[in-house]
């Protein structure tokens, strides 16, 4: 691992940390808009191991952005390495393809500083080119969790984060180890996000925090497929009740695909489980209560879809 350091933006009280693997043009991009932003903040770059010349191009073309280079790809537990370095008290994270709307930095960062028992802000989603609301949009903004009781929060309480479109403060994610090295990508926010709640923290939805996607076209839908099924069914394994466990296994691959790729991701996740048994550790009542009445939804809404 190698690592190259811009100069310094000023102080902050956030870090932008986006990951990337074999999307340079994207990338450079969506770091133009980031710099541009009127809230900007310092970034750090974590290159998964690309073979596209990510890295030089952004030593070239992005000076003053911190980069960390992988030798191999580690999807989302780059974050976790980008988070070891930074000195800001939150953290902003998105993707390559993912960039934060002006004032939307501030503003969780904000949400952040007066609600101390709030670990993580997710945005709202909007969709490019088309400027509409992703479809999962609507489940967080109805989401069924129940807040703490005598609280007084400014959204709707989450049960699973979104990581390309969320601000995390930084001493809890560290406390639970951040995203699982099992895991790696697809679905990664879940297991982080329970072990979170478990922790007694808040995840918060914020409708004036906006995020915008513009989904890669460079990118693997199957084996994405794939690896979201395995690790749903990793997590579910990690975290939950035997019998819930075991109801949501059930209901999880009657709604999948029937073929091949589900067959390869069952495997993936049979071969693996007496490594999930080990370290398998249930989740307290209260985020278990959480887990459940997020269910419903999950099953009916139109975001969660194990297509391609």
């Amino acid at each position: 691992m190698s690592r190259s350091t811009g100069p310094e933006r000023g102080a902050a009280r956030y870090t932008v940390v986006l990951i990337t693997h074999n999307r340079r043009e994207e990338l450079l991009r969506t770091l133009a808009v980031l710099r541009d932003l009127p809230d900007a903040a310092p970034i750090v770059v974590v290159d998964n191991a690309s073979a596209d010349g990510t890295a030089p191009a952004v030593r070239s073309a992005c000076p003053d952005v911190s980069l960390i280079e992988l030798a191999r790809n580690l999807g989302a537990v780059g974050r976790n390495i980008a988070v070891r370095t930074v000195t800001t008290p939150y953290v902003a994270f998105c993707d390559d393809d993912v960039w934060w709307a002006p004032g939307a930095l501030a503003r969780a960062a904000d949400l952040l500083d007066e609600h101390p028992e709030v670990a993580t802000v997710t945005g709202r989603v909007i969709v490019e080119p088309d400027g509409t609301e992703d479809p999962i949009v609507a489940e967080l903004r109805s989401s069924p969790v129940a807040p703490p009781a005598g609280s007084c929060l400014p959204g709707p309480v989450l049960g699973s984060i979104l990581a390309g479109a969320s601000m995390v403060r930084v001493e809890p994610f560290r406390a639970v180890g951040g995203f699982s090295a099992r895991l790696l990508l697809g679905g990664e926010e879940e297991l982080l996000s329970a072990d979170l709640t478990a922790a007694g923290h808040v995840l918060l939805y914020a409708d004036d925090v906006v995020v915008h996607h513009r989904a890669s076209l460079l990118r693997d839908p199957t084996a994405r497929r794939r690896a979201g099924i395995r690790n749903t069914l990793w997590f579910t394994w990690l975290r939950r009740p035997g019998g819930r466990a075991l109801l949501r296994t059930v209901r999880l691959l009657r709604t999948v695909p029937h073929d091949r790729t589900t067959l390869l991701a069952v495997g993936d996740a049979l071969v693996g489980l007496p490594g999930v048994l080990r370290d398998r550790r249930v989740v307290p009542e209260a985020t278990e209560r959480g887990l459940r009445a997020l269910e419903a939804t999950q099953l009916s809404g139109r975001a969660r879809r194990y297509v391609g």
